[in-house]
């Protein structure tokens, strides 16, 4: 059965104190979906960015992954409270820009500097995403009492998903319903209310002990053994930078190709996002009662079977537009799911890879390189994207065709070094819980990159828990 949406005294009294933490993930899902989702790419392409200013704008929320690495030391400093506060604070502000644009456009037309500023409040708002979500994972795990934690992130999850979803269906009522820039205003002020009701949630949430973090002198020196040194988790690791390298790409072409190419009305591109968070849905779903009983690794090969496909169907429609709107709504559903498949495997699995005593650092580095050398890729692919007819909004077809043709050798290659992985089934440590990012499964790695050791922090007990008995003399 689905969790109830707001937990209560009276349906969950050990969860409901901890409701605030839901209410922010609602309000959150409102902001991430529009502020750096397909509504901003469908924006930009409006004002005219080329297929490089795209790529580099939706890039920032992997590349700047590094930036939340180093906002981990600011915790045992500031603490966990007021390290979210700031960064969810401070990136709340530019998301004024785009609504400003929004008036300004339609009124004096697009002008080149305000694709600048669009990518400009982008990179700013993802800048201080970045030291905010330092904390707000170890932030949880610090004042969730262990018996709560399962039933909270089931909940977050479902309570994301609604706001996720909603907000992409309502996008694509507005830009149905009214003009584009209208609509446009109408989303980035829902996105600035939700990034101001999720900011005054966070603060209701209960503080928590300063933590010790992992030093930074510890990284530099640990970390290259870890990448390069030949064991399992350099294996797994390059393996994953390649799956990522590959597929980050793909959300932010595709719907500015269906924008400038067939030119599709910006509500049918939001319909298929739908689709594709559907598909996210139904894949978590599914996979998450089954990976226990079977492994990892087979849930590897069917997101890089699924992969094939969306690969294969772009090769074929570019050459010869067969199939139609219905083929393209199918896909989008199969690249979601072939996400959640690949994102609930490698949490499952990159625990049993990691040392308990060395499993923070490690995971934090599969986080950083995977979403890092990942969200290269959209930058060098909007490089060559860019079509030669001049300046504006344009695709060379040409090379999007490349783009997937490199996608399908990829995926074959993987496939026999994949289906290679060690994988003990007989045993289950516990898997990675990150909060609601299994909905943002091109995003989610960016959340494992904090120097907080989640292992060694114990929450404060419930109220109902009696204390431990004193050790015998």
């Amino acid at each position: 059965m689905f969790p109830r949406l707001i937990p209560t005294a009276r349906t969950d009294p050990e969860l409901a104190p901890f409701r605030s933490g839901l209410v922010f993930g609602f309000f959150n899902a409102l902001t991430w979906q529009i502020g750096i989702g397909t509504p901003m790419v469908l924006f930009a392409e409006q004002l005219g960015a080329t297929p490089f200013q795209v790529g580099l704008a939706y890039s920032f929320v992997f590349i700047l992954t590094p930036i939340q690495i180093v906002s981990t030391a600011l915790l045992p400093r500031h603490g966990y409270k007021r390290v979210m506060l700031g960064g969810w604070g401070m990136r709340s502000v530019f998301l004024a820009v785009p609504a400003v644009l929004a008036v300004l456009a339609p009124r004096v037309g697009p002008q080149a500097w305000m694709v600048d500023a669009l990518v400009g409040s982008v990179f700013l708002f993802c800048f201080f995403r970045s030291i905010g979500a330092a904390a707000i994972i170890p932030w949880l795990y610090s004042i969730l009492p262990i018996g709560v934690r399962g039933r909270y992130f089931a909940s977050d999850q479902f309570i994301s998903g609604v706001g996720g979803v909603g907000t992409l269906i309502t996008s694509a009522a507005l830009f149905a319903l009214l003009p584009v820039y209208l609509a446009l205003l109408l989303q980035y002020l829902i996105a600035l209310a939700g990034s101001t009701l999720s900011f005054f949630a966070l603060r209701r949430l209960p503080n928590a002990p300063n933590p010790t973090a992992i030093s930074l002198v510890t990284v530099l020196r640990d970390t290259p053994r870890h990448m390069f040194a030949p064991t399992p988790f350099r294996r797994f690791l390059w393996l994953s930078v390649w799956v990522a390298v590959v597929t980050t790409s793909i959300p932010p072409f595709t719907a500015y190709y269906l924008k400038v190419g067939p030119a599709l009305a910006a509500w049918e591109i939001m319909r298929f996002e739908v689709l594709r968070y559907l598909g996210v849905i139904l894949g978590a779903w599914v996979i998450g009662r089954r990976i226990d009983a079977t492994g990892a690794r087979g849930f590897f090969l069917l997101a890089i079977g699924l992969y094939a496909l969306v690969a294969m169907f772009w090769v074929f429609f570019l050459q010869t537009g067969a199939g139609g709107l219905g083929a393209i709504g199918a896909v989008y559903f199969v690249l979601g799911t072939g996400a959640a498949c690949w994102n609930i495997a490698y949490l499952n699995y990159l625990p049993k890879l990691v040392p308990v005593e060395e499993r923070t650092l490690m995971v934090a580095i599969y986080g950083a390189v995977t979403a890092c050398l990942g969200g290269c890729s959209p930058i060098i692919w909007g490089i060559f994207l860019k079509s030669g007819s001049g300046p504006g909004p344009a695709i060379d077809v040409n090379v999007f065709i490349a783009f997937f043709v490199v996608a399908l050798v990829s995926v074959v290659l993987l496939s026999p070094l994949i289906a290679r992985l060690p994988e003990d089934t007989r045993t289950s440590p516990e898997p990675l819980i990150i909060g609601n990012a299994l909905l943002r499964p091109f995003r989610a790695a960016t959340y494992l990159a904090n120097l907080i050791d989640l292992q060694s922090i114990r929450p404060p007990r419930a109220p109902s828990e009696p204390p431990a008995p004193p050790p015998k003399p």
